[in-house]
């Protein structure tokens, strides 16, 4: 489990890298995303991914990595707007916006760690498309969730499957990453 809390972090850290660049370049744009388009959003990253997986080639210069982490990104995005609902405007500070990742990446990999320990690490045992397929399964859970108006009666709701499609991603990037399992060159 060492090497799977070092890998987590690693992941992680290269996610939050890229949100905190994202803010400074684009500032809090995304807080005018209700639920609903950012559940899209991330549909369309994940969507590429399955493309790039079955198609093993790309006609754009950017390979699966960086779709599995604005999926990350965008999954917590998530979390925040369903924790503060969207805004018509910026109305946080980029510090701000900084300590909800932290907040909702903490939740996240601690959901983690508790789920790792009762499957016994079986998510190394899996390939990267069957992390895609089950996220792609999870949006189709949350969008049906989304049209009946979060409610649900005996299921998961919205944000717990956002952490399990955050957790998908991560370990996608832990085995690109660390395990460089065959993918297919989409460079």
């Amino acid at each position: 489990m060492a090497d799977t809390k070092e890998q987590f972090e690693e992941v992680i850290r290269l996610c939050r890298e890229i949100y905190e660049k994202k803010l400074e370049d684009y500032g809090l744009s995304w807080r005018i995303m209700r639920p609903e388009s950012i559940t899209d959003q991330i549909l369309i990253k994940a969507k590429r991914i399955r493309s790039l997986e079955i198609k093993k080639k790309s006609r754009i210069n950017e390979g699966i990595k960086p779709e599995f982490t604005g999926i990350v990104n965008y999954g917590i995005i998530g979390l925040i707007q369903l924790y503060l609902g969207y805004s018509d405007n910026t109305d946080m500070t980029s510090a701000e916006a900084l300590r909800l990742y932290d907040q909702y990446m903490t939740e996240t990999k601690e959901l983690m760690y508790a789920k790792n320990h009762d499957y016994d690490e079986a998510w190394r045992l899996m390939r990267i498309s069957s992390y895609t397929d089950l996220i792609l399964t999870k949006l189709n859970r949350v969008k049906e969730i989304e049209n009946n108006e979060g409610k649900v009666n005996i299921s998961e709701g919205i944000d717990a499957n956002y952490k399990d499609i955050i957790n998908y991603a991560l370990f996608g990037l832990i085995k690109l990453v660390y395990e460089q399992e065959h993918m297919p060159d989409t460079r």
